[in-house]
This record gives C-alpha cells, sequence and structure tokens, in this order.
C-alpha cells in the first residue's frame, strides 16, 4: 500500500471550465479517505486525474513519493472501482477477477490462489461459475470489488460504487466495504455524495464545492464544527437549520426571538441549529407551526414556518403528539449553536 499526495492541482476543460482548483491533499499509508460534496463539485475528477485517466492542468500528483503526474494509467499500480460494475459479461466470475491477473502473466495456481482467497473474503466462493447476468446487484459489486482486490494494487480508488444498490443493500455493502479496509489495511480513496457513506466509511472527509476544498477532517469534527455554512448546511440529514440572527451586547437577537450568548463581536450573523439541538417543551420561548411529521419510528421529525417565516426542521420523541396544522413550542440548547459570518464564505466564528 502507498500514500497519496496532491500538490496544488487544478483542472480546467476548454477556456474557462475549471473543474477542480489548486487541490493539495495528503493521505496517509492505509487511510480511508471521502471526498464527498454535491453533483459539479470536482470529486469524481480529482479520482480520475489520480488514476490518469484525466491530466493535470497544473500541479503534481504522487503515489508512495513518486511523481505519477505524467504516467499512464497501467504504471500507476491503482484498483478502481465503479458504480456501474463494467464486468466482462461473457466471462464467469473467475474470469472477471482472475483477468488482470491473467495479463500480467501469473501462473495458474497463483492466480487460482488469489481470486480464490478473494471469493472468501467477499462471500463470493459459490458464484465463481457464474455468469454476470446471473447475479444480484449486490453480488455484481462484490464480484467488481473482487477484481480490484486480487491485483493488490497500492491505492484502490471509488467512484460511487454503491449508488446503484437499494438502500438496504447499500447499507449492507458499505459495511462490507469497512470490514474490508480493517482487514486489508489498504489505502482507500472513495467518492460520493452519500454523507451517510462519508460518515460511516471514512477516517477523513474531504467536503468540496464548486472545485474547491472547504474542510478536511474526521467525520464528527465535520459534523460538529463545520469551518463554514456550506459544510454546515451539506453535511447532516435532516440539514442544519438556519435563521437570521444578529448579536447586540451578551444576546442573540432573532426575527424569533432573544438567546443569551457570551463573548462574540456585536455584528449580524446566520445563527446555524442542527435539528436534534431543537429542544421541544411546553411554553418554550419560540414557537412554529407545523406542516410536516415524519414518522420514523425511533424518532419524528417535524418541519415547520416560525413566525418570521422561516423554516424549522426539529428531531422529536416518537410519542409526541404533534399534528400537521398543530403548533409546536421550542428551544435551542446554546450548547451547540454554531454561527456564521455574513460574507461570501459563511466562515465559522
Amino acid at each position: 500500500m502507498a500514500a497519496v499526495r496532491f500538490d496544488g492541482v487544478s483542472k480546467v476543460y476548454g477556456k474557462d471550465s475549471r473543474a477542480l482548483s489548486d487541490f493539495s491533499l495528503d493521505v496517509e499509508d492505509g487511510e480511508f479517505v471521502v471526498l464527498v460534496g454535491p453533483s459539479g463539485c470536482g470529486k469524481s475528477t480529482t479520482l480520475r486525474v489520480l488514476a490518469g485517466l484525466e491530466e493535470a492542468t497544473s500541479g503534481r500528483v504522487y503515489i508512495d513519493g513518486m511523481d505519477v503526474t505524467d504516467e499512464t494509467p497501467s504504471k500507476r499500480d491503482i484498483a478502481m472501482v465503479f458504480q456501474n460494475y463494467a464486468l466482462y459479461p461473457h466471462m464467469t466470475v473467475f474470469d472477471n477477477m482472475a483477468f488482470s491477473l491473467k495479463m500480467r502473466k501469473l501462473p495458474g495456481e497463483e492466480i487460482k490462489r488469489s481470486v480464490n482467497e478473494t471469493a472468501n473474503i467477499l462471500g463470493i466462493s459459490e458464484y465463481l461459475e457464474r455468469k454476470p447476468k446471473e447475479l444480484s446487484g449486490g453480488q455484481r459489486q462484490r464480484v467488481a470489488l473482487g477484481r480490484a482486490i486480487v491485483r493488490n494494487p497500492k491505492v484502490f480508488l471509488f467512484d460511487e460504487p454503491l449508488s446503484n444498490l437499494d438502500a438496504k443493500l447499500r447499507v449492507q455493502m458499505r459495511n462490507e466495504l469497512a470490514r474490508l479496509h480493517s482487514q486489508l489495511k489498504a489505502t482507500m480513496i472513495y467518492v460520493t455524495h452519500d454523507q451517510a457513506e462519508a460518515m460511516t466509511l471514512g477516517d477523513r472527509i474531504v467536503v468540496l464545492k464548486d472545485g474547491y476544498i472547504q474542510q478536511v477532517a474526521p467525520p464528527l469534527e465535520v459534523y460538529n464544527n463545520p469551518c463554514n455554512r456550506f459544510v454546515a448546511g451539506f453535511i447532516g440529514s435532516p440539514a442544519m437549520n438556519f435563521f437570521k440572527a444578529e448579536v447586540a451586547g451578551s444576546a442573540i437577537q432573532t426575527v424569533n426571538g432573544s438567546l443569551e450568548i457570551a463573548d462574540t463581536i456585536d455584528g449580524a450573523y446566520t445563527l446555524g441549529v442542527r435539528p436534534e439541538d431543537i429542544i421541544v417543551r411546553e411554553q418554550g420561548p419560540f414557537n412554529c407551526s407545523v406542516e410536516v411529521v415524519e414518522t420514523l419510528g425511533n424518532e419524528k421529525v417535524v418541519i415547520g414556518v416560525t413566525e418570521s417565516g422561516e423554516q424549522l426542521t426539529a428531531r422529536c420523541s416518537p410519542d409526541i403528539d404533534i399534528h400537521p396544522g398543530g403548533n409546536l413550542e421550542f428551544g435551542i440548547d446554546m450548547n451547540k449553536i454554531h454561527l456564521f459570518a455574513i460574507d461570501g464564505v459563511g466562515r465559522k466564528i
């Protein structure tokens, strides 16, 4: 396995279509790093530049300390897993997994041993003689993973590999990937727009927007201490609530009421509050009219509109008696609030 380093990498298509801007990142040997962000943010471009499928406009790429910026994909010793499996339909599972090893002209016994060991790890040993059309989506994705694992590459790259699976199977495969990383101790870089995958899989998360890195940190740090309003709103489901606020003296003034605060410079801000930090209680300082109630078994998610017309989302106990058209009184956990500057970046205060 190997460490990976991006040094000021940019990718521009045509004259002014910038997909990646001054991207610098160090991935440690054996680390699982997840690139996450909305469509068009540059996460797949980053992966393709690392794989050699795209040429960097500027900057350098290093694998295992070696500059591979100008090397062909075949010389980078990486394995890539895509969302569409990309299996050979006329080959058996065994032959699909063994293909790259046969191309390297490895001895037959070594190929057989490697394929069988990998199939056993992935739980697909009984499918080795089947064709891809005889497999389910989850089984096909395991074969695609197996084809990458048998190569024993320096770096594994995953480009939204679970997006074609149903919700239950995605959770199962997510757990499988986490187990594989723990077992293989491999360097893995994973692209997704699904924040649940990012939070559960990554040792660190790289949040991207418009080709720029917004924040790099472990999942809980990104969740609990987002560096700006974009990260705060993108990470977390349901999304963070945002309210207009004015700090004056020791209080935050919002259009919904006043909250006590200390050690913050007076001025205009955006107040961020996660849904689970909304405290539902009778005679709370704030209230909203309820529009939607999502009953999820272990909790209720209440969506409403405050007196000022701002949307509110709150996570509540499943036992709370609340219905659309009703009224919700609430407070805010002041130990969990977030303040963001009113500027182009929306940086955390």
